[in-house]
């Protein structure tokens, strides 16, 4: 299989809004877009995306995974960015159609089919810096995926980052290009200079989140994670993580706390990157300051991958979903 995310399946769907209103959801081949050169999006980014994931069950049906949650964030996401905002009727009929236009191409598991709704601004405006796009696109494409980190599962290498900060403090909760373009020099030359998979950003001393996934640590009985406060993304995938832990009896700690903290408490824990893409991805060691820290032993905990086990076992239809979390794509 290809690297994630650089295979796509045939189809996809677009939805225009002009005139204030938005088209039908239409399913057509996938292929370019064509822009005038003063599109909105090409000049003050304004665009928000999702990525979520639809699984072939062992009986051949297919279920999505808390795509109403996908749904609510997208909406945020374009009301932040001064989008028109699509309604929940038109995103979920887009996501449903780009799923059931490619039934024959999802992968069977422990692959999976990415789905990447994507809002644009498309309004010819180059003087419109200081307002939204009155016009908008919005398209659905989907790539048959397996593991999001090359080689499989693997505990991973993060630097910390104590100057610099992945978004603003409070445009952290929107999912748009632009906090993903802001991480690329600090995680490229974190790679380039120290091998590290992804950079954890800790502005001010202050634990946040990497790159492109939230961080969790496991301490004991205890599951530590940043609190929402707007500066980090409201990860669909770490809510369920947080809720599977409290079901297993951990004591669920969302807080502000600092590198300090987290260096002391290394070698007794456990930690993880959660997201959509990297669903549950262990950390084996932390770089700071240039001296390597490990997680535990360094390398893959217990505890993370039970509680992976637990999570992927309802996406893929293995555990009893109690959380009504999969919903089947008839």
């Amino acid at each position: 299989m290809a690297e994630f995310g650089q295979a796509f399946t045939t189809q996809m769907v677009v939805s225009n809004f002009q005139d204030n209103h938005w088209t039908a959801p239409e399913v057509k081949p996938i292929g370019p877009f064509s822009f005038h050169p003063g599109t909105h999006v090409l000049h003050y980014s304004s665009t928000c995306f999702e990525g979520l994931k639809a699984y072939r069950w062992t009986d051949g049906s297919i279920h999505l995974f808390r795509y109403q949650d996908n749904i609510r964030r997208l909406r945020n996401s374009a009301a932040a960015l001064c989008l028109p905002v699509p309604s929940d009727e038109l995103l979920e009929a887009s996501i449903f159609a780009a799923v059931k236009a490619v039934v024959s191409e999802i992968p069977d598991l422990p692959g999976a089919l990415y789905i990447r709704p994507t809002l644009i601004g498309t309004e010819l405006n180059i003087g419109a810096a200081g307002r939204g796009s009155k016009e908008a696109l919005l398209y659905v494409i989907t790539s048959p995926v397996g593991d999001y980190f090359a080689g499989g599962i693997r505990p991973l290498k993060l630097l910390i980052d104590d100057e610099n900060m992945r978004s603003t403090p409070k445009f952290g909760q929107v999912k748009t290009g632009g906090n993903y373009a802001a991480s690329l020099g600090s995680v490229t030359q974190a790679r380039a200079e120290f091998g590290a998979d992804q950079v954890l950003f800790c502005p001010g001393g202050q634990v946040q989140e990497t790159g492109a996934a939230n961080f969790i640590l496991l301490k004991g009985n205890e599951v530590i994670t940043k609190k929402l406060d707007g500066s980090i993304l409201p990860g669909i995938t770490r809510d369920s993580i947080l809720k599977l832990a409290a079901e297993q009896g951990y004591q669920i700690k969302e807080i502000d706390y600092t590198v300090d903290e987290l260096l002391a408490w290394l070698p007794e824990s456990e930690a993880f990157l959660s997201g959509t893409a990297a669903v549950l991805s262990p950390v084996g060691s932390l770089i700071y300051h240039g001296k390597e820290y490990l997680l535990g032993d360094g390398k893959i905990g217990e505890k993370s991958v039970q509680l992976k086990a637990k999570l992927t076992g309802i996406q893929t239809g293995k555990n009893n979903d109690t959380y009504r979390w999969t919903t089947v794509v008839e």
